[in-house]
This record gives structure tokens, C-alpha cells and sequence, in this order.
């Protein structure tokens, strides 16, 4: 009766993939199988996944071909080389001989069968993977330093686009002589990028209010839909936009895609750190004004009110200064994709306290008074967070005249 083969193929980038199949490694396998009078009984194929950042656990075939091993469904394990279980030396080896253990052959058509018969054998599985992930480890800082020079000489090198700006085909070829991307400036993107800049230091709107403004002037990102505040942010932290590449720690200069002027950039930081808000002190989820934070959801989309605050600051006659924060309950949800949500972008905590007595049964015709510091400063029960969420489905909905909210 002919052994029962698994076979695994693994390459690390999709790069390595041919017409969405692994064929020098799957070519080889058949062959040394056919040689040993084996029978191929079932292939496993991992396309893109590197056996040295990904642990066994995170690798669904490796985990599927250990299952199967321990039902006793085949009777080795071919690879095209054993680097191709993995490349982590504190993980590899062992899996190895867990097969092993299992009664499973390890085999691999360029060195030979794993075995474990003596101390040995042991030591020679191991270093093959120590040495595994040092070669992995060499490859990284060898693909990490081409891809700085590559930036230092001025070249694109992949990734996310920013705003602002397209990939296009220059006649540029890399080693493989493989024609490659360049950046160049899309105008029409760049046009709404310096409309930004300029509203944000001239005009003084910040991020969320450009967002709104945005949305009222039908101007939309890629996607098709607005622009939230937090794309609006990494654009004005955004250096490359005064004409540099940058990747890492290396910058270099580019006149060609410099969409702001430098002065105008350093502008805006430093408006951008004046509005920082100040961090630090008593969270005010916590605090006696805020029990509801994390309980509250919006009813017109659903997405969960956060806490913000706003406040001003009183100078008495005397010199001193006494600041007022205000907490409200917000949809960011709202703030973030104007348009998607039709309620309100926030509600004032003092409104809940009607509401509150509401919902708890007491009503403003009762001897009881209204709650004080005391009752307000109630620790918030704790409940574990699969109670929590069981309880979400229990939630009523409280509709008031003016204003609506999900409990």
C-alpha cells in the first residue's frame, strides 16, 4: 500500500505567485513523490504568508495539515524545503518534531527526511531553523535599506497614495525589467489640498468645521464620500506635501510634488499645536456629570455617543481665573461623515436629568427631590462585558419630543 502524502507550498509575497499557483515547488513535490512510490492524497498552498512574522498559529493550512495529523490522515509531510514550515527559530523545530511524535514523516525534496533519533538529529533541526531566521532577518534589513536609497535618489517606492496625488507609468524600470510607478501631482486633488491649508491657517476653521464645509461644497474624497476630520488632520501633518518622498527616517526632496508651500506648512503646525488641547487630570467619563458614557447610542445611525467637552474661561476683578467645562454626549459618527447621520452632532448632559428621572421612575410631581451631588456621584455599576453586550439587545428606546436617544 503506497504512503499517504500532504503536501504544503508557501511562498511570502503574492509577488512570488504565478497565475495564482506555486508550480516549481508543486513540480518538484510530484516528482520526488512519483520517485518514492508515494500517493499525493492532498495539496496545501499558502500564497503571500511569511513563515517568519506569522506564527504556526496564524497560518490556517499548516493549521488544518496539524489537525489532520492528529486524526491520522496521512503518512508524511513533503515540502519542497524545510524552511518552508517556517522560518522562526524559537517555533519551527518544534513543530517538526511534533509531526513526528504524531507518526508523521517530515520529508523535503532537496535535504532528505527529518528524523530524531539521537541528540544529534535534535541539535541539526534546529540550527537549520536558527539559520532559517537569520537569513530572514537579512533579507529584511537588505529589502529595507534598497527601498531608503531608493527614496534617497528621488523613486516612489509603493504604498498608500496620498491625497493629492497619482501613480503614473514614466518609462521607469526596475531590476527585473519591470516597468514601475511614479508620483506625480493629480491638480485636481492638489486644488482642494490647498483649499484646505488655506482655510485652515487664513480663515481659522479647523478640522471639523472643513469637514462640513467640504461635504456643503460637494467636494468628496476617492470614495465617493465625504471627507472626515481625521483624513483632514493627516493631511496637515503631512510634510511631503511642501515636495518631499518620504519613507522612514530618510527625506528627500522632491520639487516636482511640492503642493504647499514650506512657510505655509510650518504655519499650520503651529497652529496645530496651539489648538492641541491640553492633556491630563480626572477623565470625565468618570466623573459625576458623565455616568452614562459608553451606555448612549445615537438612534438616528446607531453608532455609539462619546464624551467631549467645551468650556470657557471667567477672569474675576481680583486677577484670578476660573475655568468652566460643559460635557456633552456626541456622535462622532455624525461630526466625522456629515450627511450619513440626520440627528444632532451633540446633546447637552444637563438635558438627560428629565430624562433620567424618566426612565428611573421618578417623576417631577414626587415628595422624593431631585437628585443631588450625592446621588450623581453613585459609582457606575460594573458589568462584565459579555453582560454587556447581551444586555444591549435589552435596551429600550426613549423617544422625547425634542430630542432623540437609543439607551
Amino acid at each position: 500500500m503506497k504512503k499517504r502524502v500532504y503536501t504544503l507550498y508557501r511562498v511570502s509575497t503574492i509577488g512570488q505567485v504565478e497565475k495564482d499557483d506555486i508550480p516549481m515547488q508543486k513540480e518538484a513535490c510530484h516528482e520526488f513523490a512519483e520517485r518514492q512510490g508515494w500517493e499525493i492524497v492532498k495539496e496545501f498552498s499558502e500564497k503571500g504568508v511569511s513563515g517568519f512574522k506569522k506564527s504556526a498559529k496564524e497560518r490556517d493550512e499548516l493549521q488544518k495539515i496539524q489537525q489532520a495529523a492528529m486524526e491520522g490522515k496521512f503518512d508524511i509531510l513533503l515540502v519542497f524545503m524545510f524552511d518552508r514550515l517556517g522560518r522562526r527559530d524559537d517555533e519551527t523545530p518544534f513543530i517538526v518534531e511534533w509531526f513526528t511524535k504524531q507518526g508523521v514523516e517530515v520529508w523535503s525534496v532537496n535535504e532528505g527526511q527529518q528524523r530524531f533519533d539521537s541528540h544529534v538529529d535534535k541539535l541539526m533541526n534546529y540550527i537549520r531553523y536558527w539559520q532559517a531566521s537569520g537569513e530572514s532577518l537579512k533579507t529584511s534589513v537588505r529589502t529595507r535599506t534598497r527601498l531608503e536609497q531608493l527614496t534617497g535618489e528621488g523613486h516612489y517606492t509603493g504604498g498608500t497614495v496620498p491625497y493629492g496625488y497619482k501613480r503614473v507609468r514614466l518609462g521607469r524600470v526596475n531590476k527585473k525589467n519591470q516597468e514601475v510607478c511614479d508620483l506625480v501631482i493629480d491638480e485636481a486633488e492638489a486644488e482642494i489640498v490647498r483649499l484646505i491649508f488655506h482655510k485652515y491657517v487664513y480663515e481659522g476653521y479647523g478640522a471639523q468645521k472643513l469637514s462640513h464645509y467640504l461635504y456643503e461644497q460637494g467636494i468628496v474624497g476617492r470614495n465617493n464620500k465625504n471627507i472626515p476630520n481625521t483624513s483632514i488632520v493627516r493631511m496637515i501633518k503631512n510634510k511631503g506635501y511642501t515636495g518631499y518622498l518620504i519613507n522612514g527616517a530618510v527625506e528627500t526632496e522632491c520639487p516636482q510634488l511640492r503642493i504647499i508651500e514650506p512657510e505655509l506648512f510650518e504655519q499650520a503646525q503651529e497652529l496645530r499645536q496651539a489648538r492641541t488641547c491640553e492633556r491630563g487630570g480626572t477623565s470625565l467619563g468618570t466623573s459625576s456629570k458623565a455616568l452614562l458614557t459608553g451606555l448612549v447610542y445615537c438612534a438616528h445611525c446607531g453608532n455609539r455617543l462619546s464624551l467631549t467637552s467645551s468650556g470657557r474661561a471667567h477672569t474675576y476683578a481680583d486677577g484670578h481665573t476660573v475655568k468652566e467645562v460643559r460635557p456633552r454626549y456626541s456622535c462622532f459618527y455624525k461630526i466625522r461623515h456629515p450627511g450619513d447621520c440626520d440627528g444632532q452632532s451633540g446633546y447637552g448632559v444637563s438635558s438627560w436629568i428629565p430624562l433620567w428621572k424618566k426612565l428611573s421612575g421618578r417623576s417631577s410631581h414626587s415628595s422624593a427631590r431631585s437628585p443631588g451631588k450625592s446621588y450623581w456621584n453613585r459609582s457606575r455599576p460594573t458589568m462584565p462585558p459579555a453582560s454587556r453586550r447581551k444586555s444591549r439587545k435589552s435596551r429600550k428606546t426613549w423617544k422625547p419630543s425634542r430630542k432623540s436617544w437609543t439607551t
